[in-house]
This record gives structure tokens, C-alpha cells and sequence, in this order.
């Protein structure tokens, strides 16, 4: 179906590069160079500066081209005095009054909505979140929480738009195929609340198989191969780009868009707490979406909202780890349903038991893609109705250590093994047993590998180095050294 794009700025900011490139500029830790980089400095200078360098910088150059060579041809001196009079002017009001008008250009004059804005208005919170600026709205919005096994992808679907939160496990193929079957032939938005390789898995192939009209990412980096994939495939799509910042407001369509997080000046290299946070509101319907943000986050987020936190419905943070969804936040928000995506019998006992018995304990309707496969919230904007693809209930399984930190690794550590590991390229020397590429016999040389994790290795094909072994079931640090300290396997 044919939908009108929204609203979109009149540059496109570049998208975050992998490390090993230039930092500290934006929010995406690229810097660029050139005759662009210097456009852009100028550019993030106060309004003030940028109006005094263009008042005093065409006249010098306007009489340096009548003063030069006296003996020019009169159209040539026409030229200079158009450049002077006409061009010049013209250039500082289409370029600066956008600024003036709201446009971020530094991190002291507060964050702007990256698309252009449609006031949202605060009113009091009731119990669907705030009145859009649209009003009343015509039709349904669909919410599917697609069941994409122990990772995250929401698609919110209506007949003026379409988005898409994050895309699945990067060792599945299952969004894009989810997303045809719904009818999906462009997105108007693709968000990724932040780089782990089950919230940006599968990103490279839903950009290569839709035209997105726009993506928003958190800015956070990380050094995976999918992390790459996903920078590459952004590169080549042409979509616009945005970081969007708590405190941004935009509407899309009948959607309204409230950033709640990360914060101007967050530190981007805690990917859990720099995850989007965002409340999308239709009608008098409001969902809540916060990525693997975790309990110091929430926190931020109840102390800085203005207008309250609350929602109707609420996809718990971090697949209903206890790290997330603590008690202070859960009462700010107090939605009436909860839903969390998560992989059936996964490793983490997400959900944990502490969070369950919490919604429980304060009547929140509970949802898990685990026990219900695909959820669907079908919303006419001010009432609302939850299908899904299985009957059953939502068990309190107990997190396996009692920490309920266990999908993320000390530091120091290989990343979870939900979360690919950074890329890099070891090389084998004659006699090694290249874990990539070996049979089952070969796998079962290696110290502490024995036929049942030599074919869960085969499974869990390709390793990025010997240390992401930590993936397979059972090896953990001390099996790992020894591992490393046979030097028997490798990564050809």
C-alpha cells in the first residue's frame, strides 16, 4: 500500500562507524573531513557566530572579486554583485533560520526531534498517556510482537504507517519473511534501540528487502560483525538518520513519538543504558518500548519526566530480566499489560521470577512470546484487544544464579551468547582444528569438546574467535583456558 512519508530533516547526519574510525563529533562518534567537516564546525557553532561569519564573510569575498582585476568583463562584476546581494542571503536564511527555528546544533541548546515536529500536548496522563496532537484518529493500529526466539522485533502497522523496533536474533531469518506475510512493502521507520546482535540481528536484511524511509539508532557502537553488516546496509539504503535524544517529540502519521531516553552527554559505550526509550501514543492509547534498559535508567527516566511516565502497555525491558522493570518504574508507568519477547526454555530464565510476581502483584495483564508465540494489541485508539498465537500463562521461572545479571558478562568477558562476538580474525597454523569449518571427529580432539557440543558447535557456526566458545553450553572461563592453553583450536 502506498503510504506518504513522513516528515524528514534536510540533511542526513552521518551513521555511526565502527571503532577504528575518527571519534568525537555527534552523537555517532564520526568526524567528518574535508571541505564537509568544515561545513559541519561551522554549522555547530552558537547562531549568533555562524550569522556574524556570514554578514562579514560575502562582502570580503564579494570585494575581493570586484577589487582583484578591475579589468573584468561586466558580467562578470554582475556575477560578484549577485553572489553579494542576491546568493548570500539567500544561503544564510535556509541554512541558519532552521537552526533559530529549533534545529540541534550543540549539546548546550537542548536535543531536537530529528523528523519535524507536530507539538505533542503534555494534558494530564490518564490512563492511555497523553492526547496526541492529532486528535482523534481513524482506524486500527496493529502492535505485533514478533516471536523472533530470545531477541526483540515490534512491528506497529497502520494504513498511513508503518515501524518497525529493532530486528530479531542474528542467527535467525525470521523478520523480513514476518513482516511480507503482513503485507509489508516499505517502512516508514525502522528503530533500533541499541547494537546488540539480538536487537540489530537481522537489520542488513530488513533494509535490503524494504525501502525505510528513515532509521533512528541510540548511537552506541560495538565491534561485531553484525554491528558492521548493519552499517554497511544503512550506507547503501539511502534512508535518512537520526539519533534522537530524551526530550524529542514527533508525530508520524496518527503516531506520536515521545523520546524518553538516552539523555544529551549520555555515555553511548553502555549499550543497555543508552537503549531508545520511547512512547508511542494513538490516539489515547499509549505503548511503552525501553530496549535492555535497566534499573539506573528507569530510574533517570521516572526523575526526568515531566509529564509522567505512564502507558497502557508496557514490553517489559530486557526480555523480563530482573535487571530491568524494577517496582519505582513499573508504578510510574502502570500499564494495564505487559508484554516481554524471549526465547521458549532460554538460558537466562527470562522471564525471572521477581519481575512476574511483581505485574502480578499489581494486576498487569502479562504476555510472553515464549508461552504465547506472535502478541498482537489491536487498537482503535481508545480501547484495545491482545490475541495471540497460543493459549497459556505465564510462568515465574527463577533467574539460574539469583542474580538476575546473567545476560551481561563481567568485563572483560566474551558478550552473552545472545550477543555476537566482536570480529576478528586469528588464523590456524598446521594441526590446529579450525572450529569454523571441522567435523565432528576433528571438534572432538579439542579439550572438554565431546560429540554432543561438537554438533552444537556445528550449530552455532560461525565463531568469530576462540574465545566466543564461550557460547557453547557448558564451556565457561576455566574450560575455555584450558582450551586456549592446548592451542588446539582456531578460527581459520
Amino acid at each position: 500500500m502506498e503510504r506518504p512519508p513522513p516528515p524528514v530533516p534536510p540533511t542526513r547526519p552521518p551513521p555511526p562507524q565502527p571503532p577504528g574510525t575518527p571519534s568525537g563529533w555527534g552523537t555517532g562518534g564520526h568526524r567528518p573531513t574535508g571541505l564537509t567537516g568544515l561545513w559541519w564546525r561551522f554549522r555547530a557553532w552558537p547562531i549568533w557566530v555562524q550569522v556574524l561569519l556570514w554578514s562579514v564573510l560575502w562582502p570580503v569575498l564579494g570585494a575581493f572579486a570586484l577589487l582583484a582585476r578591475p579589468q573584468k568583463a561586466a558580467w562578470q562584476l554582475v556575477a560578484a554583485v549577485v553572489l553579494l546581494v542576491v546568493v548570500a542571503p539567500a544561503w544564510a536564511v535556509a541554512w541558519i533560520a532552521p537552526q533559530a527555528a529549533g534545529e540541534r546544533v550543540a549539546a548546550a541548546e537542548g536535543p531536537d526531534g530529528g523528523v519535524d515536529e507536530e507539538p505533542i500536548s503534555s494534558g494530564e496522563p490518564g490512563d492511555g498517556g497523553s492526547e496526541p496532537a492529532s486528535g482523534a484518529v481513524a482506524g486500527d493500529l496493529e502492535v505485533h510482537f514478533v516471536d523472533v526466539g530470545q531477541a526483540d522485533a515490534t512491528l506497529l502497522l497502520h494504513e498511513e504507517v508503518a515501524v518497525l523496533i529493532d530486528a530479531g536474533h542474528w542467527q535467525r531469518s525470521d523478520v523480513v519473511p514476518y513482516l511480507r506475510d503482513q503485507g509489508i512493502a516499505e517502512l516508514d521507520l525502522v528503530i533500533i534501540t541499541h547494537p546488540h546482535a539480538d536487537h540489530i540481528g537481522q537489520f542488513d536484511q530488513v533494509i535490503d528487502a524494504f525501502d525505510v524511509t528513515e532509521v533512528w539508532w541510540s548511537g552506541s557502537q560495538t565491534t561485531t560483525q553484525t554491528f558492521s553488516r548493519a552499517v554497511d546496509a544503512l550506507d547503501r539504503s539511502g534512508a535518512l538518520y537520526e539519533e534522537p535524544r530524551a526530550g524529542d517529540r514527533t508525530s508520524i502519521g496518527p503516531l506520536s513519538f515521545d523520546i524518553l531516553n538516552p539523555p544529551v552527554g549520555t555515555d553511548l559505550s553502555d549499550l543497555h543504558d543508552a537503549s531508545l526509550s520511547i512512547t508511542i501514543t494513538y490516539g489515547e492509547v499509549a505503548l511503552l518500548f525501553t530496549g535492555d534498559a535497566e534499573a539506573a535508567t528507569e530510574q533517570r527516566m521516572v526523575s526526568a519526566a515531566v509529564d509522567g511516565l505512564r502507558a497502557d502497555i508496557l514490553q517489559l525491558g530486557h526480555h523480563g530480566s530482573s535487571t530491568s522493570t524494577t517496582a519505582p518504574f513499573l508504578s510510574a508507568v502502570d500499564p494495564a499489560v505487559g508484554i516481554y519477547s524471549a526465547g521458549s526454555g532460554n538460558q537466562y530464565g527470562h522471564p525471572h521470577a521477581e519481575v512476574i510476581d511483581r505485574l502480578q502483584a499489581a494486576d498487569v495483564e502479562t504476555y510472553g512470546t515464549d508461552v504465547h508465540g506472535h502478541v498482537i494489541v489491536t487498537t482503535d485508539g481508545s480501547s484495545w484487544t491482545v490475541t495471540t498465537d497460543r493459549s497459556g500463562s505465564v510462568p515465574a521461572v527463577p533467574a539460574p544464579d539469583g542474580s538476575g545479571d546473567e545476560a551481561r558478562a563481567p568485563p572483560g568477558s566474551e558478550e552473552a551468547p545472545d550477543e555476537e562476538a566482536p570480529a576478528t580474525s586469528e588464523g590456524c597454523e598446521p594441526g590446529q582444528v579450525d572450529i569454523n569449518s571441522a567435523g565432528v571427529e576433528e571438534l572432538e580432539q579439542i579439550v572438554h569438546i565431546g560429540s554432543t557440543r561438537a554438533q552444537e558447535m556445528i550449530g552455532l557456526r560461525p565463531f568469530a574467535n576462540v574465545d566466543s566458545m564461550t557460547r557453547i553450553s557448558g564451556i565457561a572461563a576455566g574450560r575455555l583456558a584450558d582450551i586456549k592453553q592446548e592451542g588446539l583450536a582456531c578460527v581459520g
